[in-house]
């Protein structure tokens, strides 16, 4: 009974040295892919299963990555628990299989999808093209207008208004909707005007011209023309 005992016993441990060395070489082909992925620069989508101090985590072939707070957007993520449960498309940054350390990152493909989506912007925007915008920021020597798909163009201060401002903050404020005139396109800049599209608060007023006084006939008033009284001035031979 004791001699079958250990054999069933050793053959436990030999089943749970298999399935163990099954999954070591598993992990070993994921971390393979993994390294390879990054070599390649190839993305990968993953879903984020936990938002833990500074980032989240989400599993890539089975082997738990880390997200850096700095990596989730294009910009820094605060709210890390609205990314809990959403799957989203990552770059293998770092591929530590010794030291079981995976960094993943999404910054890289976002800004890359961000500027793809501004240069079509900018190439659909037509010099003397009247567009709408938001004005983003104001400095001493002009406004920044936000045109979206994140790009922005300047209004120099020269082109406001016709009249000479010292500020921009005379004209336009920060957050204010306005519409801007494509000037020009340049190295990815952007010039633009509001010159005739936006009030200037200071314009002297035009006189406003009066209209004709038309006098209204007045049934108080006796009609005295007649056909007689226009023959009357009239002298006809005979």
């Amino acid at each position: 009974m004791a001699e079958e005992s250990m054999k069933d016993y050793e053959k436990e441990i030999n089943e749970s040295l298999e399935r163990q060395k099954k999954i070591e070489t598993e992990e070993d082909l994921g971390w393979d892919r993994l390294r390879a992925e990054m070599a390649s620069n190839t993305p990968i989508e993953v879903e984020i299963i936990e938002a833990v101090k500074g980032g989240c985590v989400a599993y890539a072939e089975g082997i738990r990555g880390f997200i850096p707070a700095s990596r989730l957007s294009s910009r820094y993520v605060d709210d890390l628990d609205s990314y809990v449960g959403k799957s989203i498309n990552v770059l293998v940054t770092e591929a530590d299989q010794e030291n079981e350390k995976l960094i993943l990152s999404a910054r890289e493909l976002i800004r890359a999808q961000e500027a793809d989506a501004r240069n079509k912007r900018i190439a659909s925007l037509v010099p003397g093209n009247v567009v709408d915008g938001t004005v983003e920021s104001i400095m001493p020597y002009g406004a920044f207008i936000n045109l979206g798909d994140g790009i922005s163009g300047l209004v120099h201060i020269s082109e406001f208004v016709e009249r000479r401002i010292t500020s921009p903050a005379e004209i336009a404020k920060e957050g204010q909707q306005v519409k801007v005139r494509i000037k020009g396109i340049k190295d990815g800049k952007i010039s633009l005007s509001m010159k005739g599209l936006i009030a200037d608060p200071k314009a002297p007023e035009q006189p406003v011209e009066e209209e004709p006084e038309i006098k209204e006939y007045s049934s108080g008033e006796e009609a005295t023309t007649s056909l007689g009284s226009l023959l009357s001035g009239i002298k006809l031979d005979k």
